[in-house]
């Protein structure tokens, strides 16, 4: 399984490659946005922040497939192993085609359907991104989407993995995890809520209270 922080945020990117086993970074152009820092300079300080290890993702902004080429070359040249993300649309479907031909690696993105999601992956999308949180917003499901989607890629395109996005709860992730996802991207707070739990942190102040009490000292 690979897990992955969506985020552009450097500081807790450093801070939580040390405890995660993280398999790298995924953006968008609203969390670069949010962040402020352009892409030159963000993509090398994340991979840095990695210990130089892990794949990056950032996303094309054009719209028409000559353009989106263009900008996935160019996001190439910043992180020569950098997978490119490509909205799903018709534009972003020929752009996919075109880029599987050239070598570049792409994750078929805003991925709001199981049959939306397969043709990405038929197209040559190495990964393919659905949108969880934001297909239940829209009144969907978005874990019975993750579960279809599931099915058809391992039925008709089992070189393509699902990397399933758009989470707020640990909840969410979960259950993705459980329908079989191979990959997940979480923010930074829905990461930290994977390992918070009051009930630890009270069971281990009352060994240390106990230790304290029987050796005093709070050491072995």
């Amino acid at each position: 399984m690979e897990l992955y922080l969506d985020t552009s945020d450097v500081a807790a990117v450093r801070r939580l490659a040390r405890i995660f086993p993280l398999a790298g970074v995924t953006t968008n152009p609203s969390i670069v946005a949010a962040g402020g820092q352009p892409l030159d300079a963000l993509l090398p300080a994340l991979k840095e922040a990695l210990g130089g290890r892990g794949r990056l993702f950032a996303q094309v902004l054009a719209r028409s497939v000559d353009e989106m080429v263009a900008e996935a070359r160019l996001l190439r040249g910043m992180v020569a192993d950098i997978v490119v993300k490509v909205p799903v649309t018709a534009e972003g479907l020929a752009a996919i085609k075109l880029l599987k031909a050239e070598g570049i690696p792409t994750l078929g993105t805003a991925v709001y359907g199981a049959a939306q999601g397969l043709m990405s992956a038929l197209a040559g999308a190495e990964y393919v991104a659905p949108y969880v949180n934001r297909i239940d917003a829209q009144g969907g499901s978005g874990i019975r989407s993750v579960e279809e989607l599931q099915q058809l890629l391992a039925l008709h395109a089992p070189q393509a993995k699902v990397l399933a996005a758009s989470f707020k709860t640990p909840r969410q992730a979960l259950d993705c995890l459980l329908a079989g996802c191979q990959a997940i991207t979480l923010p930074v707070d829905v990461a930290e809520q994977m390992i918070a739990s009051p009930a630890v942190d009270a069971a281990v102040d009352k060994f240390e209270q106990q230790w304290l009490g029987a050796f005093g000292r709070v050491s072995l």
